[in-house]
């Protein structure tokens, strides 16, 4: 656990996310004395380079309507290059701008993010629920904190993506929301804030004006069916983190001017769990269960 405050800022990979934004935010909270851990995904950047190289893409809806990318062996060459190639030095360069030392890293670094492969998954195709194999992706099972905090005490600010490694010692896909809230819980954060391509969690998702300051998740099963796709991932990120020992989780809007401190200040949708089990966490290495 660091020496101060943690907050984990996960910068969503929506091409509309002002990402440029958000690092000048974070740079100007960290002059200002703020310990931020930044996790990015990247999906505007793995699209458009998955378009140049001639790999389709393909989107998987698991049957409680949760959708994952599917993640064949070109598509996670792609998911590499993206993020590790394009995203993350862009992030650098940008905190670096700003006067703000950074570290680009993925989850392989240091075996900071471990992960099981899953050998199959569910997915509903024409209305059948089928199972699709050679799916390169996986779910966190554990964490190694020692990477991040050396960075942190050192005043750097450790920028983090996919992949994770596996149980056979390679890349996997994971979810950078999830990865995110992995993080938090395992450094002891106390905020986690999932910045995105929407205003927070909406009430009607056709109104965005329809901001709901605070949502409601259960501790187990999928999240309402008014959460679909992409938020519905980050509703199931916001409910790891806060059983995880996290205080604060707020999904707040990635498009706006300092975003960041706009959502710490209460902007967005703060996600509370309906009734929650006693947090854990750990200074170093953190096992995650599944």
């Amino acid at each position: 656990m660091t020496s101060k405050p943690l907050t984990v800022v996960k910068c969503g990979g929506n091409p509309a996310v002002d990402a440029a934004g958000i690092c000048a935010d974070i740079a100007r909270l960290v002059h200002e004395g703020h310990s931020i851990l930044l996790v990015h995904g990247g999906s505007g950047e793995i699209g458009r380079l998955a378009g140049r190289l001639g790999v389709a893409q393909r989107t998987l809806v698991a049957p409680d309507n949760v959708s994952t990318r599917y993640t064949d062996p070109d598509t996670l060459e792609v998911v590499v290059l993206a993020l590790a190639g394009a995203v993350k030095p862009a992030l650098v360069a940008e905190l670096s701008r700003h006067k703000v030392p950074s570290v680009g890293l993925t989850g392989m670094d240091g075996g900071m993010l471990r992960a099981r492969r899953k050998s199959a998954v569910r997915a509903v195709v024409d209305g059948r629920t089928v199972l699709v194999r050679d799916n390169h992706s996986g779910r966190i099972t554990m964490v190694d904190t020692e990477l991040p905090e050396t960075l942190l005490k050192a005043g750097y600010v450790p920028v983090v993506s996919p992949p994770a490694i596996d149980e056979n010692d390679r890349p996997v896909n994971v979810d950078a929301d999830r990865a995110a809230a992995a993080l938090a819980a395992a450094l002891g954060a106390d905020q986690l804030l999932l910045l995105t391509g929407a205003p927070g969690v909406l009430a009607d998702v056709d109104d965005p004006t329809s901001v709901q300051s605070t949502h409601q998740i259960s501790p187990t099963g999928p999240p309402d069916a008014s959460a679909t796709g992409g938020m519905a991932l980050k509703l199931i990120a916001a409910r790891e983190a806060l059983t995880g020992g996290v205080t604060t989780v707020r999904i707040a809007d990635g498009r706006t001017p300092e975003p960041v401190s706009r959502a710490l200040a209460g902007a967005g949708t703060t996600v509370h769990v309906s009734s929650a089990g006693a947090p854990t966490h750990s200074s170093r290495t953190r096992e995650i269960r599944t």
